[in-house]
Parts: structure tokens; C-alpha cells; sequence
């Protein structure tokens, strides 16, 4: 049987990858009203923050954002971050509009 301690840390565990997901979704709303810079500038912030949330929690504190080992995960998150937010400031006049 679970008690109510063990379940509510098992909760606030996953309060960065919520956070995380919470800025996903608002840059996918972003993006379903025609803003996909800025969509896209949004999942390059959330990558960011996952980056960080990442180097700076425990594995046990991380929740789902910790995949592989912490330095991979940070790396990824960073580097997928950076890009995403490269291409969302760079392409212009492309398909999408403004």
C-alpha cells in the first residue's frame, strides 16, 4: 500500500518535466495560431530549461527529463535548445509566413 507521503514525492518529482510540457504547450498554441517563430523560439526556451532543470536537480528530483546519463542529457536538451532557436531567429520568408 502507498502512503500519502510516498505519493506526493512521487508527484513533485515530475514538476520540471510538467513545466517543461506546460511551455510545449503553450508554444504549440502559439503555432496553432500562425506565430510559429515564435512557437518555435518557445520549444527552443523549453529545451533550455529542460537543460538546465537538468544539470542543476539529483536524477531522483528530475523526474522524466533524466534519460540517459547527466552530462548526454544536458548536452542534447542544450544543443537541440540552441538550434531550434537558431533556425525559429534565422529562416526568413519561408513557407510559413512571418
Amino acid at each position: 500500500m502507498h502512503s500519502p507521503r510516498r505519493d506526493r514525492s512521487a508527484l513533485l518529482e515530475q514538476v520540471p518535466f510538467l513545466l517543461v510540457m506546460l511551455l510545449v504547450a503553450i508554444a504549440g498554441l502559439r503555432i496553432l495560431q500562425y506565430h510559429w517563430r515564435q512557437g518555435a523560439a518557445i520549444i527552443g526556451g523549453a529545451l533550455l530549461v529542460a537543460a538546465i532543470l537538468r544539470g542543476v536537480l539529483p536524477g531522483v528530483r528530475a523526474g522524466l527529463l533524466a534519460i540517459r546519463g547527466r552530462p548526454v542529457d544536458v548536452l542534447s536538451y542544450a544543443g537541440l535548445g540552441v538550434l531550434i532557436l537558431f533556425l525559429a531567429f534565422t529562416i526568413a520568408d519561408g513557407p510559413f509566413g512571418s
